[in-house]
């Protein structure tokens, strides 16, 4: 059974204003404290938020997150229990809400049942960096059709425009375009890539791109809309998190990040 008529996520992109999305993981720092993060973000000028699906071996995060990971497991977090903390979020939030995270505990826990859970509980977009193209269109769209859930794919400095091309034709919602060629939080700066960046603004994209990895900062945020639609600030969210949830904390960082 569909929630909504529009898909959030899609919709927001519909305005021309810059967008920032703020992502955390699922369970930590404690098990409980997967809605509270959420509700404040919502109460904040974040755009959108990704949630991030711990799991023990992630390869294109750093440090940072992958502890977060490992707390957030050592929690008890899985995946059942993170569509339970969802059931009632569209009661008390409208923020689009974006899944993110490996292929292996979504495929262990069911593909078509974790899509029509997304659908029930009100997720937007799904991020599955290492799901093939080929396995998502051949086997997988359907269940993204049938759940009215966004397909967000990633591209790189290392993608070749053709692939481009065809990342940009299957994915919806937006495009996750990476800053560089490290691991979340791996590089102190963004912007050594110039030429891809300047590719990403004069690229005729379908779908907005949105800049990720790497992007700690206000300063970052300014940057990465020269050349995107919107920036996403990952790890240095997820530092301010650690040792506990601390709303005070919180709060002073994302009006010290947002304008």
């Amino acid at each position: 059974m569909k929630i909504f008529e529009e898909n959030r996520l899609k919709t927001i992109f519909h305005s021309p204003e810059k967008k920032v999305s703020i992502y955390f993981t699922a369970g930590y720092p404690a098990l409980i404290d997967t809605v509270k993060i959420l509700k404040l973000l919502a109460e904040s000028k974040v755009d959108f938020v990704e949630i991030g699906i711990p799991f023990s071996d992630s390869v294109m995060d750093g440090e940072v997150i992958l502890d977060s990971h490992k707390v957030a497991l050592e929690n008890g977090m899985t995946i059942e229990i993170l569509f339970d903390q969802l059931e009632k979020i569209r009661e008390q939030v409208s923020i689009p809400i974006v899944l993110m995270g490996s292929m292996n505990p979504v495929y262990q826990y069911g593909f078509e049942k974790f899509c029509r859970r997304c659908n029930e509980v009100g997720v937007n977009g799904l991020l599955l960096p290492d799901l093939p193209l080929d396995d998502y269109e051949n086997y997988y769209r359907v269940w993204y059709q049938q759940n009215d859930l966004a397909p967000i794919f990633m591209i790189s400095p290392q993608t070749n425009d053709e692939r481009i091309k065809r990342i940009d034709m299957l994915g919806e919602g937006f495009l996750y375009a990476l800053s560089g060629n490290s691991t979340t939080g791996g590089s102190s700066e963004i912007g050594k890539s110039s030429d891809y960046l300047k590719k990403l603004l004069n690229h005729k994209f379908i779908n907005p791109v949105v800049l990720g990895f790497n992007i700690k900062t206000k300063a970052d945020i300014k940057f990465a809309n020269q050349f995107a639609d919107g920036a996403i600030v990952g790890s240095a969210f997820v530092k301010t998190l650690k040792g506990g949830f601390d709303k005070e904390r919180i709060v002073h960082f994302l009006e010290e990040l947002i304008e």
